[in-house]
């Protein structure tokens, strides 16, 4: 049951909501487009502000309902961890989604909507945290970066359990992984600034 629960949360996590928006609303392949990148922050550049909410509304919502909805329906009531292990297959679908042959976005979305649908505290102090540095530097990955940073954090400074903490640090490392490109430009001054030309 457990691993119906992780693979339909994968399954999910791997529907691409920016890919089919895109597609519909501009006739275009979103990854032939800007960052290449199949998310909300391309999905804006693509197709304008309000596909990017949407987009980015979906993408949480994957997440959610990966790590909220799942896991009860197929397991009954779940431990945080096993909820957020679903919400994490929710995130790897997100990364590399079987639809588009395994080349996804960046999970920073969907991995909020996993943390808010298994520990809502961590999502908080995780959206808290993005939302303070990007107003701070006006970097979409630099807020991410250190939103992904501070999950595992937090869940130490809360004491949640080590599968919790373990599974938040996976999410972790995939997202920092997932931004080696912008890690490259931030360090050489090159990375694009929200609100810049």
């Amino acid at each position: 049951m457990i691993a119906a629960a992780l693979l339909l949360g994968y399954l999910v996590g791997s529907l691409p909501s920016a890919y089919l928006l895109v597609k519909w609303t501009k006739r275009v392949d979103i990854r032939t487009i800007g960052s290449g990148n199949v998310g909300a922050t391309n999905a804006l550049r693509a197709a304008g502000p309000l596909a990017g909410a949407v987009v980015l509304l979906l993408d949480v919502l994957k997440g959610w309902v990966a790590a909220a909805a799942i896991p009860r329906w197929i397991l009954g009531l779940p431990s945080p961890a096993l909820a957020l292990g679903c919400g994490l297959a929710a995130v790897l679908g997100h990364v590399f989604p079987c639809f588009l042959q395994f080349r996804g976005g960046k999970g920073v979305a969907t991995t909020l909507g996993a943390l808010g649908g298994s520990v809502p505290v961590v999502a908080g102090i995780a959206t808290g945290v993005w939302v303070a540095v990007f107003l701070l530097s006006r970097y979409v990955s630099l807020g991410s970066l250190a939103a992904a940073l501070a999950v595992p954090i937090s869940q130490t400074m809360l004491h949640r359990s080590v599968a919790e903490i373990l599974t938040g640090s996976v999410l972790a490392v995939l997202i920092i992984v997932r931004h080696r490109a912008n890690i490259q430009r931030l360090l050489g001054g090159a990375e694009h600034r929200a609100w810049s030309r």
